[in-house]
């Protein structure tokens, strides 16, 4: 029987998902399916409302049934992971099954601390530090014992071992009771490998069609070689925006002195570590005399002290290779991970490579710290990455400035000996210039250092009363949020409320000023992308300023120094590429569906004005431009007075073990945006190992405790109030 054509295949999975056909999801899906037989990698643009998933998904399907191998899709955040597995693919799936003769199967591959050690639940790992046996659990009071049994028992039960799935979820500190990280890992020497939830995970992953993951467990499989995806021949890299931020936070590696106690603790009574103890203690001398910001080299005494801790980790890596079977090996391996890892981060800020940069950072918690990032990440996808599957990247912002030249050099698909690949913008169904309006304030001041000007907090004042509220506020910075939120209550009293990023969780802040008309939300970075508020609630986006990245921040001034040095143009490459990427971003949060209406103000006159202007309004989806203050302010008028009703929020789908329950079937909901990366969350984890309270956190992270408290309960990470 020969395969369905693609347009069969794309016409009953819109069917099955209850859309319509759209010429760009029609045209990607045709660009997909033309590289996997090419072999040339692809860059597609697709606007708001194409149905980019589906585009990608179905050509992804047929490609994995043809070629007898899996299709992997990665994505940058949980959200779209959930939306894809819990939403797309079920649909996809059973509108494909008459077609197919078969029911297309998928999978969700995660990093094995995600799923229960069946080793350590037998004893076969020393208990985690400051925690307790299931014996002892009885004499624990509060929360934290209770959640131990919990664990511990629903782990007799589950067929997968997916903390997913354990619903109410646990703290990270019961958690890591039970788990164990890839370093931590026996592999094939545990006694137990044969009846591994991790290993049977991945193999039943080898035999589906879509294997679901994300930027940062892909990157470490291609990086590393660990071959922990199955093996494919087609990847799909979906938010195709943050990947170079999401590999270069892969391949950043710290070293401070909290670490080198730490790996010292796992060591315990295994090996002497009075040695490593004193060489982090001088260590931390040595960095409190340095001045916080970029490294041009290391100083005679810095690498001193990294050698010496060096030397002692390189000790203690000999005294912990095991000298008979008999004795601990899980024991041992916990601590050789951590020794390892002492060695490698010295010993690669030693090296000093080349495109490497090295930082010092300072830190109200856990003091100062080293840090070391490649400055570009270019080469490594390309060697690492592009070399033997084919590609396709794709995201609502990837032409910055009308090319995807940019995009393209920070992933190393240019320059000599760069791999052949396509850009492709497949539009939206959205007719932009007739939804909304593009409005630079350019009477405005330029933004200074001293926070908003008078004038700027007036245009705010009028924009939002002439909209009746319905303003979503993107603010550079925390404190320009919070002023201009406690201006504007100040101005508006009652009648228009103002919330602010930090006064409740973000979801439930969202989920609020999306059921009320007159509400107006302000907040940071976190709501300049992937906040889905469509409707009539959000008609007016507010951006108080371009926003460049910070000028000490060491990495973009490495990368533009770097350029300019080879006599390019620095700052066009690196902070303008990354204001043009955010303002898409931002302003994508306007029109959610071929029904919405508004504007985008733009309060930096700078828009208009500057050299680089240019450059990025051709980086803006392509909405009427404007500056006539008059025009909008009546335009919003208009809007206001003739606006649908909002649409309505439920609270997100509840989820079974196999995914969205039948009885809770998904609903449109605004989605918050990722604020966090890596390195916050990992901050988080190590403050609630440490037993900090969660002002403390916060305080440390510098961010409200609601947004900390939010991010606690996504993670399910336990935090003492």
């Amino acid at each position: 029987m020969p395969s369905p054509a693609l347009d069969e295949l794309i016409h009953a999975s819109v069917a099955g998902v209850g859309g319509s056909e759209r010429p760009g999801q029609v045209q990607m899906a045709h660009a997909v399916e033309a590289s996997t037989k090419s072999g040339e990698h692809l860059l597609v643009q697709a606007g708001t409302g194409t149905g980019k998933s589906l585009a990608y998904l179905v050509p992804a399907i047929a490609h994995a049934q043809a070629q007898g191998r899996p299709s992997v899709v990665a994505t940058a955040t949980l959200a779209l992971q959930a939306q894809i597995v819990d939403r797309d693919l079920p649909r996809i799936a059973s509108a494909l099954q008459p077609l197919l003769d078969r029911r297309p199967t998928y999978a969700l591959v995660k990093g094995r601390r995600n799923y229960v050690c069946k080793h350590k639940l037998a004893g076969g790992y020393p208990e985690e530090e400051g925690l307790f046996s299931v014996g002892d659990v009885d004499a624990a009071a509060g929360k934290l014992g209770q959640e131990v049994v919990r664990l511990r028992e629903w782990a007799q039960e589950t067929e997968s071992g997916d903390r997913d799935e354990l619903v109410p979820g646990v703290s990270e500190r019961a958690w890591r009771q039970v788990s164990v990280s890839a370093q931590e890992c026996l592999g094939n020497k545990c006694p137990m490998v044969g009846e591994c939830f991790v290993e049977e995970a991945r193999a039943a992953a080898k035999d589906v069609d879509i294997v679901v993951t994300n930027h940062a467990f892909m990157a470490i499989d291609a990086f590393e070689g660990r071959q922990m995806l199955p093996e494919h021949d087609l990847l799909v890299v979906d938010e195709a925006h943050e990947l170079v931020d999401r590999v270069t936070s892969t391949v950043t590696d710290e070293m401070s002195s909290g670490m080198i106690n730490g790996a010292a603790k796992r060591v315990g009574r295994m090996a002497q570590t009075d040695a490593l103890t004193d060489a982090g203690e001088g260590l931390e001398q040595t960095m409190q005399g340095l001045t916080e910001g970029r490294l041009m080299g290391l100083p005679d005494a810095l690498a001193d002290a990294l050698a010496h801790v060096r030397d002692c980790a390189r000790d203690l890596q000999s005294e912990l290779k095991p000298s008979s079977a008999a004795e601990n090996d899980a024991g041992r391996q916990v601590a050789r991970a951590a020794v390892d890892e002492i060695f490698d981060h010295a010993e690669r800020i030693l090296e000093q490579r080349e495109l490497d940069v090295t930082w010092l950072s300072q830190d109200q918690r856990r003091g100062q710290s080293l840090r070391v990032a490649p400055m570009s990440v270019a080469m490594l996808l390309r060697d690492k990455l592009f070399g033997d599957r084919t590609i396709v990247l794709t995201s609502a912002t990837l032409e910055l400035g009308g090319s995807f030249d940019a995009v393209a050099g920070q992933l190393g698909l240019r320059g000599e000996g760069g791999p052949a690949y396509q850009g492709l913008d497949v539009g939206s169904p959205f007719d932009y210039p007739q939804q909304a309006m593009a409005y630079v304030a350019q009477h405005l001041p330029a933004p200074g250092r001293d926070g908003m000007a008078p004038q700027t907090m007036d245009e705010i004042e009028a924009l939002i009363r002439a909209a009746g509220g319905r303003t979503l506020g993107l603010f550079s910075s925390r404190r320009a949020a919070e002023a201009a939120a406690e201006e504007m209550r100040h101005r508006f009293g009652d009648d228009i409320p103002v919330l602010c990023q930090g006064d409740d969780q973000l979801p439930t802040l969202v989920r609020e000023f999306a059921s009320d008309a007159a509400t107006c939300l302000f907040g940071t970075m976190s709501l300049w992308q992937g906040v889905d508020v469509p409707g009539s609630a959000c008609q007016l986006v507010i951006v108080d300023r371009i926003p460049f990245p910070r000028p000490d921040d060491p990495l973009a001034s490495a990368r533009s120094q770097a350029i300019a040095k080879m006599g390019g143009n620095g700052f066009m490459a690196v902070s303008a590429t990354h204001a043009a990427l955010r303002l898409a971003q931002g302003a994508g949060r306007l029109v959610r569906r071929s029904s919405d209406r508004g504007v985008v103000a733009f309060l930096d006159s700078r828009m208009m004005t500057a050299r680089y202007a240019g450059f990025l309004q051709r980086s803006l989806p392509p909405f009427w431009p404007t500056t006539d203050r008059t025009l909008v302010l009546k335009a919003l008028g208009r809007l206001d007075q003739t606006a649908a009703p909002i649409v309505g929020v439920e609270a997100p789908a509840l989820r079974g073990l196999a995914g969205t329950r039948a009885d809770h079937p998904p609903t449109e909901v605004p989605t918050p945006g990722a604020a966090w990366n890596d390195e916050a969350d990992e901050e988080l984890r190590d403050g609630a190992d440490m037993g900090l309270t969660l002002a403390e956190v916060a305080d440390h992270l510098e961010m409200s405790p609601e947004d900390v408290a939010a991010r606690a309960d996504q993670l399910q990470i336990s935090l003492e109030s």
